[in-house]
């Protein structure tokens, strides 16, 4: 057990390396990862570590849609809820049933059932792995709403038809009317009880004497118990972890009232989630060899082989359903045609940002060695998962990687009328320091004339809101104003770091105590924050 621990904290530290390569030469890190999982498999002598497929579907999914579900803007997720809706739910179904027909013609041995439960691992995109791949290339905001609002509930709506497979995999029947109206019954319970649950969350959080600390343990908390309440109930796990997601993610500027709280939050769940995303890959990279050797009478190249040809299959069928869908609607609905028309080029790069990643890795790894109690092996299982890699590597690697050379090919532009980020940011700052103003002036007149902090308050909220308007002002000007606002932005980057570097001179001579110095780098953090947006 120690040897065991030991190598995969030593494989996770490898992996961690690979990821800081990945940011130096900007290529995204969900592609390292799965190129580091094939490469400990290659590893002499790697040992086996396995762990129980439903302890892995269990650790591992509840978080990972929650996060997803965390950080999904409902109001974007509402505006574009139609195109989201026809490819979470549409999309999978699609992509699911023509994987099972094919994959059942010509994969030996493969039964129909089978085709579903490889189509339901295999149907749903990562949003991480697009999102990571789609940083800073410009891409219009009602694109990536689509791609992440896509991402969070095809999750659910792929998970639950590979409940279904396996359910028929393991009972040897299948009823399409029977499943139907159970597929409405699980996931409309599932929302239910994901609600109820998220409101109890949301009572404690509110009231009860919380700390940040505790804030933090109980949202880690949550996805697992909105999980195991729904399946004790034999309803859907994953939507009530998604709706529970959503809801406290809605409701989370009542509930978590400090700043404090929500920086907690944030690396907490930014270390979880990138951690869990590196384990998987580390255990399918000692899963592998073992995979391997287990294909049976499938041989390594025939499995890469049927991995490619699923590969290709659901990258077509994902250009086959998109452009449709993206105008279809327009020419049936004058609705749909009051938002400005998507053309070819927002397609193109929905269609081809279809790369699998962790969520499908995870439901692969998940599905149980046996049928029965009796020892009965659950049928190619390991070629179901050796095909998942091969699906997971040639999407994230040649789509991941061609991706940014594509959008730069076409000149994508936002297509929305958005205002830019930074007139945005200004503008949300020059409203609170103008609200800060106005309670000043309002309770506080009587300070004004006596307290001298509340009067430097006042000329700083005044000095504050005079850059903002100009700022304004400067965003609609030439572009040497916008060098302008970058050499600013960059003088203050430069002041943070230099006092950054005082305030470890600080501690180290031990001129003042640690916690205020920590509360002075807290604050440094959020000046930078207003600036960067966290992406510096």
């Amino acid at each position: 057990m120690h040897h065991s621990i030991l190598l995969v904290l030593g494989l996770l530290f490898s992996v961690f390396m690979l990821v800081m390569l990945a940011q130096r030469i900007k290529i995204a890190y969900p592609i390292f990862l799965v190129i580091a999982g094939l490469g400990i498999s290659f590893i002499p002598g790697i040992p086996h570590v396995g762990l129980d497929p439903e302890i892995i579907f269990l650790i591992f999914l509840p978080p990972l849609l929650y996060e997803a579900a965390w950080y999904t803007s409902w109001t974007d997720f509402w505006k574009w809820k139609r195109p989201i809706g026809l490819l979470a739910f549409g999309l999978v179904f699609f992509t699911s049933t023509i994987v099972a027909y094919f994959t059942s013609s010509f994969i030996p041995g493969f039964t129909l059932a089978l085709g579903f439960l490889l189509g339901g691992i295999i149907s749903p995109p990562d949003a991480v792995a697009a999102a990571t791949v789609l940083k800073g290339m410009g891409v219009p905001k009602r694109l990536m709403t689509i791609l992440e609002g896509e991402s969070l509930v095809n999750d659910a709506s792929s998970l639950i038809v590979f409940k279904f497979a396996l359910l028929a995999v393991i009972t040897g029947t299948f009823s399409m009317q029977e499943a139907t109206g159970q597929f409405f019954l699980v996931a409309g319970m599932g929302i239910v009880v994901g609600l109820v649950g998220a409101h109890i969350m949301y009572v404690i959080h509110r009231f009860l004497p919380t700390t940040p600390a505790i804030d933090a343990a109980l949202t880690v908390m949550t996805p697992y118990i909105l999980f195991l309440a729904a399946e004790q109930f034999h309803f859907s796990g994953v939507m009530a972890v998604v709706t529970g997601g959503l809801f406290i993610s809605w409701r989370s500027h009542e509930i978590f009232k400090t700043g404090s709280t929500r920086l907690n939050m944030l690396g907490v769940w930014t270390t979880l989630i990138f951690v869990m995303n590196a384990v998987v890959f580390v255990l399918i990279g000692l899963e592998l060899p073992q995979i391997i050797e287990s294909l049976g009478k499938y041989s390594v190249w025939q499995g890469v082989k049927y991995g490619a040809i699923v590969s290709l299959i659901i990258i077509v069928l994902r250009f086959l359903w998109v452009f449709p869908i993206a105008h279809i609607p327009r020419w049936l609905s004058s609705k749909a045609r009051q938002d400005p028309s998507p053309g070819w080029k927002g397609p193109v790069v929905i269609s081809w940002a279809g790369m699998r990643g962790v969520v499908s890795l995870a439901t692969a790894l998940s599905i149980p060695f046996y049928l029965d109690d009796k020892g009965t092996l659950f049928p190619e299982r390991n070629l179901i998962i050796f095909i998942t890699f091969v699906v997971i590597f040639i999407t994230l690697v040649f789509q991941g990687l061609t991706l940014p050379f594509i959008i730069k090919l076409i000149k994508l532009k936002e297509i929305d009328d958005i205002l830019p980020e930074e007139e945005q940011k200004t503008g949300i700052q020059l409203i609170l320091d103008n609200t800060a103003l106005k309670i000043v002036n309002e309770k506080s007149s009587d300070d004004l004339m006596n307290n001298e902090l509340v009067n430097f308050y006042k000329s700083n909220l005044e000095a504050d809101i005079n850059v903002a308007s100009k700022r304004l002002e400067s965003l609609e000007c030439d572009e040497i104003k916008h060098q302008e606002i970058e050499k600013y932005h960059q003088l203050l980057l430069d002041i943070y770091t230099i006092q950054r570097k005082e305030l470890f001179k600080m501690r180290k001579e031990r001129l003042f105590s640690d916690e205020e110095i920590r509360k002075a780098e807290l604050q440094l953090d959020l000046n930078e924050l207003k600036i960067t947006g966290g992406g510096h």
